[in-house]
């Protein structure tokens, strides 16, 4: 008896079985230097050799932020490595990079963002379930060092809560 093969056809034939996203990286540091006050979805604009180095991985947050240049966001600070296979095309690592936004998204967040002490900064790159490169733009407030101190403090005694309440259950 001869097995049938089966085969997918249409849309979804090459596409993953999961709807969600997939995680390139993300700015842990800026949960704790700032107070994220909102934050926002926005576009890259990459070229071919930074998609397929950022499908490896191989994205820095650490040093970014986001500027505004001629009505206009740049992600400016942001490292994506080298492609391997990519040759005398590849891209330079530390360009800036323009962020996609509608017009009235920016107008809310740029124009808030020249307000004192709040700053643009990404919070976390990652690709859709369409396989379009977004990230997620946070408008912050740095921290003191005492609000830092506070947030550790909060974030112990939460943990030991949660440790006394898993042992009596």
């Amino acid at each position: 008896m001869a097995k049938k093969k089966s085969k997918k056809k249409g849309a979804a034939a090459g596409k993953k079985a999961d709807s969600g996203f997939t995680m390139v990286s993300e700015n842990r540091k800026a949960r704790h230097r700032y107070e994220i006050l909102d934050s926002i979805e926005c576009g890259l604009m990459l070229m071919g050799s930074e998609v397929k180095s950022m499908r490896e991985g191989k994205l820095s947050l650490d040093e970014a932020h986001i500027r505004v240049k001629d009505r206009e966001l740049w992600l400016i600070g942001a490292d994506i490595a080298h492609y391997n296979n990519a040759g005398m095309w590849n891209h330079d690592p530390r360009r800036p990079r323009k962020l996609l936004l509608h017009a009235r998204e920016f107008d809310k967040f740029a124009g808030r963002a020249h307000e004192r002490g709040l700053t643009l900064i990404p919070l976390r790159v990652y690709f859709n379930d369409r396989g379009l490169a977004k990230c997620v733009m946070g408008l912050v407030k740095g921290k003191k060092l005492h609000d830092k101190r506070e947030t550790l403090k909060k974030r112990d005694s939460d943990r030991g809560l949660q440790r006394a309440m898993r042992g009596r259950g």
